[in-house]
């Protein structure tokens, strides 16, 4: 798949090909930043830069102050020929110290502000996308590492500024370095450079490791949520799934284990490699300079300076080795989060070039030669379908499980987009209408309804979300779904949490929740109606008084029926069968029995199950 195409990539990049998109990674690093907050982000860069240019003052003051002291001359005139150095050192100390208050103060109000604008961009992205990017388990594994980017901006951010302050530092200690001689430059250099690579290089195979254990990670999440989570304790505890699941998590963290093991060994191999070299390098440093001494290359009176000055230029080395080290590890973060960003905006949906119009009520809805084809299947799950539902007419999708029905509904309601055919809404295609206007009349019951932790009312006002909240709508609502007297039953009524996972939170059962979702879709009073088995967990009072709500809409708005009980369809004006994504019969309920198929062959299964014994064998 093309999101595992681009992750293999990453991973195959080498380290030079990784530091190549840096730059850019920065630049959108740093504007994430500055649109989050313009003032802390230059107060933190000018005070962190500043910091670096105070340091370069403070070295060269103090190779001032070890020059006039180790000069020739009475020690007096040697203490006041070093006074003004000192003065100058302890400015640029003051200085600095205050620098690293005013950026300690600004990071401490810009790191909420700049993870706020990052994370709210990720879900703006998230919360956008089209369904069928969430069919795909790569796209998961890249929202996993995505969501670790989203925090690795401040650090980029900082760790950029950091690093300019230490090249400042070593450019300046490089000028000091060169004067005394410049042998001791190209030491120092080599000195470094094999621990600042052995760190980059172990950076690098950490976060390959990372990348290729992204859906273990997401595994291993799951399978913590099952352990600890109220919504699978009973489950658990009544199948006797404790040893099961505690056997999965050994197997799948037991691999991620082997795999961080071997890691921490190339690691600690790599960077040992790199400090044993670095550290032979760096006596040879000490001993160029001694020997630079011994033969008079540098000046008697510098020589105090030699020390300090090598001393400076190794730390400004390490200091730039260190911050390179963390502006890659958090670019490379960083990267997935931009990346995912990025491939992300082909699932999301196209905007027209030109504002389209509102649609007006609806008239009639065609679906024309309609198929859906889901990326891991060979089959397709809808199958060039073509009704015409005419206004106020209350139509049924029946058939058996897998034959397409909630996929069709999906597409209607645009929640998928047709993989061929298209859908009319008064004769012009779904897309040229506006989709927030097209989306506000058209209200859905999904089967697969999310239990939202928020209070009863909360839960049926989100199917209106965008009118002010109006307690009266939505008893009206709730009455229609059988869901009023149960919600006043509740301890807050109206107001009652419906989360046993906080406090005064309570559970409801899945018929309760099934009442809360259809109060949900009734709120809207929308011009068309999709209901997904909205009954399959009622009991029978509740059920009847569902559908004498739903037949209260015949004739005034459109619905669209799936339901596996075959008795709440025979009011239904139409009656659509689906077999294996195909619609292969259409009539009203008399019309489909008298046809004598699939219809009255489920129809008759069903219907028998209502019948005594003795009646049943006698109809057989």
């Amino acid at each position: 798949m093309w999101w595992e195409q681009g992750l293999r990539a990453r991973v195959d990049a080498g380290l030079f090909g990784v530091f190549a998109g840096m730059p850019r990674l920065v630049v959108e690093a740093l504007r994430i930043s500055w649109a989050a907050d313009r003032l802390r982000t230059t107060i933190v860069a000018a005070a962190t830069l500043a910091a670096g240019v105070m340091a370069t003052f403070g070295l060269l003051a103090t190779q001032r102050v070890l020059v006039a002291l180790f000069a020739a001359g009475p020690t007096p005139d040697r203490v006041r020929a070093a006074l003004p150095a000192l003065a100058l050192l302890a400015v640029a100390t003051a200085v600095r110290g205050g620098l690293g208050i005013a950026t300690g103060y600004a990071m401490n109000g810009l790191t909420p502000r700049v993870n706020q604008r990052a994370e709210r961009r990720l879900f703006e992205t998230t919360t956008a996308v089209r369904l069928d990017a969430f069919d795909q388990d790569s796209f998961a594994d890249s929202m996993e590492r995505a969501s670790r980017g989203s925090d690795s901006v401040i650090d980029l951010v900082q760790g950029v500024l950091n690093l300019l302050a230490g090249v400042v530092s070593l450019c300046a200690v490089t000028v000091a370095v060169v004067v005394i001689h410049p042998l001791l430059l190209v030491a120092l250099a080599v000195a470094t450079a094999p621990n600042g690579y052995a760190a980059l290089r172990a950076g690098h195979v950490k976060f390959r490791t990372y990348l290729e254990s992204s859906a273990r990670r997401r595994r291993l999440w799951v399978l913590h949520r099952l352990m600890a989570e109220r919504v699978s304790a009973s489950e658990l505890r009544s199948y006797g799934l404790r040893g099961f699941v505690l056997g999965l998590y050994d197997r799948v963290m037991g691999a991620q284990t082997a795999v961080e093991m071997a890691l921490a060994r190339r690691m600690t191999t790599t960077t040992s490699l790199g400090a044993v070299i670095s550290g032979l390098a760096s006596a040879g440093v000490y001993v160029l300079l001694g020997v630079l001494l011994l033969n008079g290359r540098i000046p008697l009176a510098a020589a105090a300076t030699c020390v300090v000055a090598v001393q400076a230029a190794q730390r400004a080395l390490t200091q730039v080795t260190f911050q390179t080290d963390r502006v890659f590890a958090d670019g490379q973060h960083f990267n997935e989060y931009v990346a995912f960003l990025d491939r992300a905006g082909a699932y999301l949906p196209r905007r027209p070039e030109q504002a389209p119009p509102r649609p007006g009520p609806l008239r009639e809805l065609t679906v024309r030669g309609l198929g859906y084809h889901y990326p891991d299947r060979e089959t397709p799950a809808v199958e060039d379908v073509t009704v015409t539902i005419r206004a106020g007419e209350t139509v049924a999708l029946v058939g058996e499980n897998g034959s397409g029905k909630s996929t069709l509904a999906a597409m209607i309601a645009g929640l998928r987009d047709p993989s061929t055919g298209e859908i009319l809404w008064n004769g012009r295609p779904q897309a040229g209408w506006d989709a927030a206007a097209l989306g506000a009349r058209i209200s859905v019951v999904l089967q697969e309804h999310h239990k939202w932790p928020f209070t009863a009312a909360t839960n049926i006002a989100m199917g209106d979300i965008d009118t002010p909240l109006d307690r009266a709508r939505i008893e009206a609502a709730a009455t229609l779904a059988a869901a009023h007297d149960m919600i006043l039953e509740l301890p807050y009524g109206y107001d009652t949490l419906l989360d046993r996972t906080f406090a005064d939170g309570q559970d409801l059962s899945g018929g309760q929740w099934q009442r809360i979702t259809a109060g949900r879709g009734f709120l809207r009073d929308a011009d068309l109606l999709i209901m997904d088995e909205p009954s399959s967990a009622l009991d029978p009072r509740a059920e009847d008084t569902l559908f004498q709500a739903i037949r209260g809409r015949q004739g005034r708005r459109t619905t669209i029926l799936i339901t596996h009980r075959l008795a709440n369809v025979v009011h239904a004006d139409r009656i659509f069968v689906m077999h294996q994504g195909r619609l292969v019969e259409e009539g009203t309920h008399r019309e489909l029995i008298e046809a004598g198929g699939r219809y009255q062959e489920l129809f008759s299964l069903q219907a028998a199950g209502y019948q005594p014994p003795s009646a049943a064998g006698e109809a057989a």
